[in-house]
């Protein structure tokens, strides 16, 4: 495989080799092929609330998706909320830029779209991801106890100020 690597937006052809990263990676909310098919829709589409959209990001090293984040904005009123959901990277490709290019890339996504933050949860025993986060800026709001089953883990609540810099690793549509 080659170390070049792209993120791009996610199309329907992508779903097969997201559901099956997400099947060989542990700690992701594990979505059914329906629910990343829905991460494609339009906002406001079929299941959606009104006001909701969503962004969804495959890393390409060619041929292979070897990495992919989803993103959601709802808008109320006058607030845009911003979460990141889910990012998932090969095994054998962390720790090579690919998760941060994959988080930089919502984040300037959910920016775009007016949110003052970005908020995500994270197992409390998922040290890797944790130091990502922090290297991006994300700090820790709270703690749900006892959130995640099998295995049981607590859930970490990060938040991350949006401001007009742009985050280390927002690479969409870059070659890594």
């Amino acid at each position: 495989m080659t170390s070049q690597c792209s993120i791009r937006a996610a199309v329907s052809a992508d779903i097969e080799a997201v559901a099956d990263l997400d099947r060989r990676t542990q700690n992701v909310p594990h979505w059914s092929v329906a629910d990343y098919l829905a991460a494609l829709s339009p906002a406001d589409g079929p299941g959606r609330a009104p006001g909701t959209r969503r962004c969804f990001f495959v890393a390409e090293a060619w041929p292979e998706i070897v990495g992919f984040a989803v993103g959601r904005v709802t808008v109320l009123e006058a607030e845009v909320l911003a979460e990141l959901e889910s990012v998932a990277v090969a095994e054998s490709l962390r720790r090579a830029g690919i998760g941060r290019a994959l988080c930089g890339a919502v984040i300037a996504w959910a920016r775009r779209q007016g949110a003052a933050q970005i908020e995500l949860e994270v197992r409390s025993r998922s040290y890797g991801p944790i130091a990502l986060y922090n290297s991006l800026g994300f700090v820790t709001a709270g703690v749900r106890p006892g959130y995640y089953r099998d295995p049981a883990d607590d859930a970490v609540l990060m938040r991350l100020a949006l401001s007009d810099e742009r985050p280390s690793g927002a690479t969409a549509g870059r070659d890594l």
